[in-house]
């Protein structure tokens, strides 16, 4: 018999589909041949540092961290209130029993193809304590029965395997010594529960970063140098790259009163018919901006909606990486594409490396259809949002009708001082674009040729500097892919081998599997917000990033992708499990140098208290006098209606009596956001409005 071990009852089901006729028993499926049982995802969850410690109290203390465990254990996943899970316990002896009959002589994980569900099966596997089956993977692109049929026959021992394998150990042990000891460390230094990760904080760090640079941008004026005058009826404008500081009003007018003086003359007019390519497939990342930024959509009900897709056969596998398509998928992709002609859709066969390229595919292929194509009433209206993005991009892609365009270039050469260049572009057929989603309008340029003389009317016109913009779900998204890069606007580049070299080499913060998990609990745990599809930093937030700065705790995305690059060299077999865990340890260790001398926020001397002079130091709750052992009773919170108040800004009060200006207060009548001063009246913090 060959035992498949699936991840969850779900998957079991679809493997099933794929068999054939199966009898039910208690928690497995059986026939002749094969016999499906399943987890429930994870069964086992790495012990806690009690565990390893049999005689602790139970209760968080400094004296048991930092813990390094020599060899990492697993036990049986819990209930939410840390008891014994009976369903859990009662599926694994159903697994162990199954594993270790005598007429099962092949063992299948049949885990998520991804390195996390690697670990999952195979932790079961060896908790049974058996080693003497054959062990083989069965790796599912889609969950249509046509797959699971083919992957059956086709299965590989799962040691082809080992690297993935080792990989998802390593990310899993690395992120619990991250977690648990940092964890329990800025929690028992500041008093706060603070949920301290490898990927979290980073994440956390970015949003509060961007909006700390909104809060304290000072709008700048600036002065461009435009022309707008008509010639041959039309308005034309020329915006000069030339630019001047609010205190260079005199050299700007110069500049105008030059070019005013040459003559603009059209040098060159191009014009030419092109066809315009659709975008590439999606990757998870790519769809979850696209849903943002036209539905709102955040990223984990985007994720949910699409892994139920998957799990009913419509979509193939989820968390991917890659917007392309493996070479060996070429006849599967002809097969989907006769289902999609049914649908009316004008589809074809293409090939192409803007769509097959092996070198772009890390495990698994970009999101598309599978042949399974859902019935009229079969989805939701969320579930026919997310279905039909992947399906139209599909159908753009593979569209036999192409989009076809003008484009016109004229270039307006004004004397020898500078050349302009006017760019338009027209649809001539729409192609592609009537399926999928396009929203850039035509471009017309002026009725110019080359030799015409152009009127000009240069004026210094005063402008002022923006603010950076917050992240959306789209620009987060774009900015965890690849944190090294500037931030791109186009999310459909032609050249994308910046991207996928970040994501090869582990630069990425998260992966495509955990990111959308990571900014969820990150929402939760009410570090960020998310409304509609913009992000912003909370008070809780704040003073997670400034603990951990005050704790010497550096998790920015220097440290976040130097783990990230081991884990990648784990899975290339370049980098043993146990190289990747002294990383974290070895950082880890530096944190705990001065934990027996460091008193978190004590230390932190904000100033002289008002009432009775003593220092105002920094307190797990805020800021307060360490003379209260005498009496005194001044204090400053350090989150004061929804807003985090800062060392600078107590310090300032403390100087002189009033803080900054801070924005951001939150009324409790109005729920509407204000800004004032701080100041101190008979040692109580009040708002100043003046």
């Amino acid at each position: 018999m060959i035992l498949i071990i699936a991840e969850k009852p779900s998957l079991a089901r679809n493997i099933a589909a794929g068999i054939g006729k199966m009898q039910r028993a208690d928690g497995f499926l059986y026939d002749k041949n094969y016999i499906i049982t399943w987890a429930f995802g994870h069964l086992f969850s790495l012990s806690d540092i009690e565990d390893y410690s049999p005689n602790s109290s139970g209760r968080w203390t400094l004296e048991n961290i930092p813990c390094f465990p020599q060899k990492f254990e697993y036990k049986l996943k819990r209930d939410k209130n840390n008891r014994e899970d009976a369903g859990v316990k009662k599926q694994f002896e159903t697994i162990k029993t199954l594993i270790n009959r005598e007429d099962v002589d092949t063992v299948v994980n049949a885990g998520d193809s991804d390195r996390e569900g690697e670990i999952i099966v195979r932790i079961c596997v060896d908790k049974a304590a058996n080693t003497k089956k054959v062990f083989k993977r069965l790796w599912l692109p889609d969950q249509t029965p046509q797959t699971v049929k083919a992957a059956l026959s086709e299965m590989k021992s799962e040691e082809e395997y080992d690297n993935l394998a080792n990989e998802g150990y390593a990310r899993t042990f690395m992120d619990w010594l991250y977690g648990v000891n940092l964890t329990r460390y800025a929690t028992l230094k500041t008093g706060t529960l603070l949920r301290v990760g490898r990927v979290i904080v980073p994440i956390v760090k970015a949003i509060y970063d961007r909006d700390l640079a909104i809060r304290n941008f000072k709008p700048d004026i600036y002065y461009a140098v435009l022309s707008k005058a008509q010639t041959k009826g039309e308005e034309i404008e020329l915006l000069s790259r030339e630019k001047f500081d609010k205190n260079s009003l005199k050299k700007a007018q110069e500049l105008c009163d030059r070019y005013n003086a040459a003559e603009a003359v059209v040098t060159e007019k191009k014009t030419k018919k092109d066809s315009l390519k659709a975008g590439k497939l999606y990757s998870l990342t790519k769809l979850q901006n696209a849903l943002g930024k036209k539905y709102k959509m955040p990223m984990e009900e985007s994720l949910k909606i699409l892994q139920g897709l998957y799990e009913k056969g419509y979509v193939t596998y989820p968390r991917t990486n890659s917007e392309y398509l493996a070479e060996a998928e070429k006849d599967k992709i002809k097969m989907i594409l006769d289902g999609v002609k049914k649908l009316g859709y004008p589809v074809e066969f293409k090939t192409g490396k803007n769509i097959f390229d092996d070198s772009k595919i890390e495990a698994h292929s970009a999101l598309t259809p599978t042949y399974k194509i859902p019935q009229k009433d079969a989805l939701s209206e969320d579930e026919k949002k997310v279905y039909g993005a992947v399906m139209r991009r599909f159908v753009a892609v593979f569209c036999s009708e192409e989009c076809q365009v003008q484009k016109q270039e004229i270039k307006i050469s004004v004397g020898d001082l500078e050349e302009f260049s006017l760019k338009g572009t027209v649809i001539l057929k729409q192609g592609w674009t009537k399926y999928d989603d396009y929203s850039k309008k035509d471009k017309i340029l002026p009725d110019l040729e080359k030799g015409d003389r152009v009127n000009i009317d240069f004026k210094p016109v005063e402008k002022e500097t923006n603010p950076p913009k917050h992240y959306t779900i789209e620009t987060l998204n774009n900015y965890l892919k690849n944190p090294f890069r500037e931030d791109k606007q186009n999310i459909e580049s032609e050249d994308d081998a910046e991207e996928y070299r970040a994501v090869f080499e582990g630069l990425e913060l998260g992966t495509e599997a955990t990111r959308t998990g990571i900014i969820d609990n990150a929402i939760k745990s009410g570090y960020i917000s998310l409304k509609k599809d913009v992000y912003t930093i909370l008070p809780g937030g704040e003073f997670l990033i400034e603990a951990l700065k005050r704790m010497n705790i550096s998790m920015d995305k220097y440290k976040t992708s130097e783990f990230g690059k081991a884990l990648k060299k784990v899975y290339r077999g370049e980098l043993e499990i146990k190289d990747s865990i002294k990383l974290a340890e070895d950082e880890i260790k530096r944190v705990f140098e001065n934990k027996e001398n460091d008193d978190g926020f004590i230390g932190d001397i904000a100033g002289k208290c008002p009432l009775c002079k003593k220092d105002v130091v920094r307190t797990k709750f805020g800021y307060g006098c360490t003379g209260y052992r005498d009496g005194c009773k001044f204090s400053v919170n350090n989150v004061i209606l929804g807003r985090t108040v800062s060392l600078e800004n107590v310090k300032k009060m403390l100087e002189t009596g009033e803080s900054d200006k801070i924005d951001g207060f939150v009324s409790k009548k109005t729920g509407k956001e204000f800004s004032a001063k701080l100041k101190l009246e008979n040692g109580k913090t009040v708002f100043d409005f003046n």
